[in-house]
């Protein structure tokens, strides 16, 4: 009795279509196109005025299951106007694209897109957030954070 394609195990697992967690190559793909795409822009081979003179960290490429698409997320290192970069990044994709297919051994490069990286902003907010008095005063009821300097039996 033959069996259906996708009972013979080369269906996609339910997580993937869901676009719950990325494949092992999704992530191998992306972490490869992070570190080319950091060489390509710190070469400083881009024109725009947003660009010039700015060091841009490039936290993490996540790539579509397909592997066509990747979105770059991205933080200026001393601060700068993150919309303006984000824009003229946008921009110069197909000309980033073109420089990543000479960088990178993948039978297809990846359409690029860029977006800001809001997770060092959502740290430190949740940092203040655990630093403020009321939450110590919840947390710690004699009113001393124990800084980890104390002796494990009260001693």
């Amino acid at each position: 009795m033959a069996l259906p394609r996708s009972a013979k195990g080369r269906g996609k697992s339910a997580s993937s279509k869901s676009g719950g967690a990325r494949s092992q190559r999704q992530l191998r793909v992306g972490e490869e196109l992070r570190h080319a795409l950091s060489q390509v822009l710190a070469r400083g081979e881009l024109r725009d005025p947003h660009l010039v003179d700015i060091s841009l960290t490039v936290t993490e490429v996540r790539v579509s299951p397909d592997l066509k698409s990747a979105t770059a997320f991205v933080v200026p290192l001393g601060g700068g106007d993150l919309e303006a970069i984000v824009a003229a990044l946008n921009h110069a994709a197909s000309f980033l694209r073109g420089q990543l297919g000479h960088e990178v051994q993948l039978r297809f490069t990846p359409r690029l897109s860029f977006q800001a990286d809001r997770s060092f902003d959502e740290a430190a907010h949740i940092n203040e957030i655990l630093h403020h008095p009321k939450v110590i005063r919840d947390v710690h009821p004699e009113g001393v954070p124990d800084d980890g300097e104390s002796d494990p039996d009260g001693q």
